[in-house]
């Protein structure tokens, strides 16, 4: 197995819809990039602690490769968009991606790169070695499986689920 550590805004969306994609095993809701003593979701919600929100994806390379799971990444979120995605705002938000080994950090550069091609603006996305990685309080896991009906879920979850679901049709289920 491996891992990559994301960030686009809201964790509930970027972990509802990695949930759903094959080969991975785990999306897991947590803060990496902050104060280590400050990873709890009042001191990062305040913008304070310098986390971002992210998920931990464990997958299975031999079903889904690197790429693929960020080609999903950039068509998800808007990674021209500094420290926000919609009515999110604050660098909690931000666009980014934390990779534990050099090979990582290569794919992922030449992903970004690629991707740029999709967008008129520039991509702003944080590309940084992960230094620790937190979960979430236990509410935060599968947030959108467990509150579907919630107003948040529905308004802004479910439309990016159905955004991935729409693009990715063989990748997402």
């Amino acid at each position: 197995m491996e891992r990559i550590i994301l960030g686009g805004g809201c964790f509930w969306c970027i972990e509802a819809v990695y949930e759903r994609a094959k080969g991975v095993v785990d999306a897991q809701s947590g803060y990496s990039g902050g104060d280590g003593a400050m990873a709890h979701y009042e001191a990062v919600c305040s913008g304070h602690s310098g986390h971002a929100e992210v998920v931990q994806i464990t997958y299975d390379p031999s079903q889904v490769d690197l790429e693929a799971l960020l080609e999903i990444f950039w068509v998800i979120h808007d990674p021209t968009s500094l420290n926000a995605q919609g009515a999110d705002r604050g660098t909690q938000y931000r666009s980014v991606v934390y990779y534990e080994t050099q090979e990582q950090q290569a794919r992922i550069l030449a992903s970004l790169h690629q991707a740029q091609k999709m967008f008129s603006q520039k991509i702003v996305t944080e590309v940084a070695p992960l230094e620790e990685y937190f979960a979430a309080e236990a509410y935060h896991q599968d947030y959108f499986q467990k509150n579907p009906n919630q107003g948040y879920c529905q308004a802004v979850v479910a439309p990016k689920v159905q955004k991935a679901k729409a693009h990715f049709s063989n990748r997402i289920q």
